[in-house]
């Protein structure tokens, strides 16, 4: 269970990395978008921690949050604007599979370097921030493009709410069971 969080999360990342890499190759912006990639360390020292792996990454100066991934956004200045534009974009780009959002990191002189994104699509399969179609129609409910967006990018045909629009990030935990498993009845328990 430990190894598939990190292997999605890190997942999650590299794919944040294609789609940016896409934004900043089609020069919509003068300054740069970067993500950080987390690396996976181990604590090795003989404390209780001994073992245990936690996500590392540089730290983050003049960290905002720009967007979430049920739609909320925080349009107040220009740097959110064109985080709007980065999802809307990814969502055109990856032909409508992917939508990345809830962005949030550093602004700089010369950029904004992101930290854990969130990739919502249409298969689920990028972690329990990922909120499959219902996520993204719920992101673009409310999505009001501005001059970083293009007319002719895509959006979904249902942008219904689904999840409540909150600043935080909106999580679904899915408990995995094994299919072999037969349905429990629910005659013998009370």
């Amino acid at each position: 269970m430990e190894a598939q969080f990190f292997d999605t999360d890190l997942k999650t990342s590299k794919q944040a990395i294609r789609l940016i890499t896409e934004w900043n190759d089609a020069k919509l912006i003068d300054r740069m978008v970067k993500v950080n990639l987390p690396g996976v360390w181990t604590f090795t020292s003989d404390s209780k921690w001994a073992g245990r792996k936690v996500l590392q990454e540089p730290f983050i100066e003049h960290y905002q949050k720009f967007n979430s991934n049920s739609g909320w956004a925080d349009d107040s200045f220009p740097w959110a604007r064109v985080m709007q534009g980065l999802s809307h974009f990814s969502y055109h780009a990856s032909g409508g599979k992917t939508l990345l959002c809830d962005l949030q990191g550093g602004v700089y002189k010369n950029g904004v370097v992101l930290t854990d994104p969130v990739i919502m699509s249409k298969t689920r399969e990028y972690g329990p921030t990922d909120l499959g179609p219902r996520g993204i129609s719920s992101f673009f409910s409310s999505h009001v493009c501005s001059d970083y967006c293009r007319k002719d990018w895509r959006r979904p045909s249902d942008q219904t709410r689904y999840y409540p629009r909150t600043s935080h990030t909106s999580m679904e935990h899915h408990v995995p069971t094994r299919t072999s498993r037969p349905n429990m009845t629910m005659t013998s328990y009370k």
